[in-house]
């Protein structure tokens, strides 16, 4: 079960790896590890997110999330994004941005460097809203019971998660900007782009996650059609349900990523080397995710889904915090997996409990 689950992992860490060498010698095969650890290590919060979702949807659909899924997230996200990304805030042209990541590499770097809070702020809104979602609904299940369940009564009051959200956007482009006046105004626009970017965050979250829970409450409800069998209960999604189910889990993916790609510049700034080093990380994400829900493990452990969502949390304030003051990625890595193992332990705890 295992190799199977990771054959297409250890295949692309083979890739990479001998790609590292070919590319640029032995001391890229040291880089592109390192990267592939620093992806691991922050997006263990994501595998255990997505497989929450990934287990409502059928087998086609996981294998489709593992396969067309993963040329997503790793060329998408982790090759022609940050060159999108330059290429919109500079005003470059797309050949020109892939120029000055191949040729110039320090400009790319600049560049990439200057459009950090726009990115921040569209990722620090997405992930901001899944974990207020989570933790302002009612759930049978609690993990921090003094904590969720207060907050699951004000989860009542219609709107609220995006009413929270859009006052700590307001605040975080205020404080941006208060920041750049004191420093000369230099970046002053970027509070601006900063609350434009976040709202569009918001925005995106509202749209897919809306539209994924609007075709699965259609089939659910039997109004799907041909497809109306799949809604039986302990039957997995498909048809439009599945794709924008597989549409949410790619935008979810891709604002994981947010903090990999801006993190690995710490390590180096060549765009290949970057690709291929992200891209094992994410190819082990993906098969970890698939994993967990073979394996039926956010069922055995109950609280990990819990843990997950508070990393989240922590990860959305981490990427707004970053947008006026940098946040070192091992701080980063060690409260999701701090927060993850706790939620861990207790799941093991309860089940030791329910046992005896």
């Amino acid at each position: 079960m295992l190799w199977k689950t990771f054959r297409w992992a250890f295949a692309m860490t083979a890739v990479g790896l001998v790609g590292g060498v070919l590319y640029d010698g032995w001391t890229a095969l040291g880089i592109v590890a390192v990267l592939a650890v620093l992806e691991i290590s922050l997006s263990f919060d994501n595998a255990v997110i997505n497989a929450g979702i990934l287990k409502k949807l059928n087998a086609f659909w996981q294998r489709i999330f593992l396969t067309v899924g993963i040329l997503i997230a790793v060329f998408g996200m982790r090759l022609l994004f940050p060159v999108v990304i330059v290429s919109v805030s500079a005003r470059l042209a797309p050949h020109e941005a892939v120029r000055l990541a191949l040729t110039d590499k320090e400009r790319y770097q600049e560049l990439v460097t200057d459009a950090h809070p726009s990115i921040a702020a569209f990722g620090g809104m997405f992930l901001l809203m899944i974990f207020l979602d989570f933790i302002l609904e009612e759930r049978e299940t609690k993990w921090l019971g003094r904590v969720e369940r207060p907050l699951a009564r004000l989860g009542r009051i219609d709107m609220l998660s995006v009413c929270v959200a859009l006052v700590v956007l307001l605040v975080t482009a205020m404080t941006f900007a208060t920041q750049a006046h004191q420093h000369g105004g230099h970046h002053a626009d970027k509070a601006q782009t900063v609350l434009v970017s976040g709202v569009a965050g918001l925005v995106t979250y509202l749209v897919v996650h809306g539209l994924s829970g609007f075709f699965e409450a259609r089939l659910a409800g039997g109004e799907e059609g041909g497809e109306a069998t799949s809604g039986r209960p302990g039957l997995a999604l498909a048809g439009r349900a599945a794709f924008f189910t597989f549409l949410y889990l790619e935008v979810l993916d891709a604002s994981f990523s947010f903090d990999g790609v801006i993190g690995a510049f710490a390590v180096t700034n060549d765009i290949v080397l970057m690709a291929l080093g992200l891209g094992i990380g994410a190819m082990y994400v993906r098969s970890l995710t698939v994993y967990l829900v073979r394996q039926g493990t956010l069922d055995d452990y109950v609280y990990l889904e819990h843990g997950a969502h508070y990393a989240i949390g922590a990860l959305a304030a981490v990427l707004l915090v970053s947008i006026r003051y940098a946040v070192n990625d091992v701080v980063t890595g060690l409260i999701g997996v701090t927060l993850i193992g706790a939620a861990f332990w207790s799941s093991v705890r309860l089940n030791r409990a329910t046992a005896g």
